[in-house]
């Protein structure tokens, strides 16, 4: 087990980021990135190898603590998020600002704070964005302008850095937590059967992940059939 390659998924204790957590778990270690410690320990209890990695990816402090014993790291999922939805005209700073901070600024410091690792190992970043990263609808400016901007790190990060991967994967509505707070906001009636599941997220990510060497999957795009 400690010959395999090491992965950090943020986001792990649900959701997308559990499922992407189980789908590398057979080829990799696994650090369980989230804030609910009960629930990451619950997760890497189901998963050989794994250990969790509490911290609050928004506290700079914390993060350069708990990402100063990491030497060597092969892949980063990013997979945590936020998606505070509202129309510009109701939207205050606050809102803006919480979707910023963590699909952008957390993902943009948890990377540089990584990059010497990610380097020795010519490792992965994968960042999990939205189809909202592509298509800005009314009503979700502030959600849709952070995923603009995680988009635009992603290609960033990858022309600076020639010896990673750089991967962003945009899946439509998936059935989670976070869009049953969506839909709800929206007024809408819930029904998972309308939507990507979770499993289906984390396969995008393994076949990134899985890509041969000289492959390198830039952009992965899900819709729910």
């Amino acid at each position: 087990m400690t010959d395999l390659p090491l992965a950090l998924v943020t986001g792990a204790s649900r959701g997308i980021g559990a499922a992407v957590a189980h789908q590398l778990a057979p080829t990799h270690r696994l650090l369980l990135g989230g804030r609910d410690e009960a629930a990451l320990a619950k997760v890497a209890e189901e998963l050989p190898g794994a250990q969790p990695w509490p911290v609050d990816l928004t506290d700079p402090a914390a993060l350069a603590e708990a990402t100063s014993r990491i030497v060597g790291l092969d892949v980063l999922v990013h997979s945590a998020g936020a998606a505070r939805l509202g129309s510009v005209a109701d939207s205050p700073a606050d809102v803006w600002r919480a979707n910023l901070e963590v699909n952008v600024v957390a993902v943009a410091e948890l990377t540089r704070l990584l990059l010497p690792a990610l380097r020795a190992a010519h490792g992965h970043v994968v960042v999990i964005n939205s189809g909202a990263g592509r298509t800005a609808r009314a009503g979700w400016g502030p959600y849709a302008a952070s995923k603009f901007a995680a988009r635009a790190f992603a290609d960033a990060l990858r022309e600076e850095e020639g010896g990673l991967r750089v991967t962003s994967i945009y899946p439509g509505r998936t059935d989670t937590q976070m869009q049953r707070s969506v839909v709800e906001h929206e007024g809408g009636e819930y029904d998972p059967a309308h939507y990507l599941r979770p499993d289906s997220v984390a396969t995008a990510v393994l076949t990134a992940v899985s890509a041969s060497p000289e492959a390198h999957l830039t952009e992965l795009i899900l819709r729910p059939r």
